[in-house]
């Protein structure tokens, strides 16, 4: 198994990914939600990327990107079990390094959880490309609301 011992290692990492990504531009925001356990109709993120913490949270967001095919922009979308799974695995490596927090990974675990103890809530991955550009989704506007929070 692979192992991301350092921050130099989980740098390495997100580099070798976002050489993959054709078209990378890193977002101003992304984060993993889901849609409210109440009857509202809005959408939860429990944390939330800023493009400020890019070196905190570059892998995931690259590892998040490389699992459902993002690349630049804003993009609002579905995410299957299945998907976020498999980011979460992808991620794995990351949590041998010492003394590196993962909010993404234990949020994304929490989301997955929660999902497969009710299918009903909708997953949600959310990238923000800029944010002076127009709100494309509701999704999105929560989570630009939350952001504001």
């Amino acid at each position: 198994m692979t192992t991301w011992r350092t921050p130099e290692h989980l740098a390495a990492a997100a580099e070798t990914i976002a050489a993959s990504i054709e078209g990378w531009h890193e977002p101003a925001l992304f984060a993993v939600g889901m849609s409210s356990a109440t009857s509202d109709a809005g959408y939860d993120f429990p944390v939330v990327n800023r493009a400020g913490q890019a070196g905190e949270h570059r892998l995931a967001a690259l590892v998040l990107a490389k699992t459902i095919g993002y690349a630049h922009g804003s993009l609002t979308r579905a995410l299957s079990a299945t998907e976020l799974q498999h980011a979460l695995t992808a991620l794995e490596p990351a949590e041998t390094a010492a003394g590196v927090e993962h909010p993404n990974v234990i949020a994304w675990r929490r989301v997955l959880s929660e999902h497969q103890s009710n299918p009903a809530r909708t997953m949600i991955a959310v990238f923000v490309g800029d944010l002076g550009h127009p709100v494309t989704s509701d999704a999105e506007a929560d989570l630009r609301t939350q952001l504001a929070d």
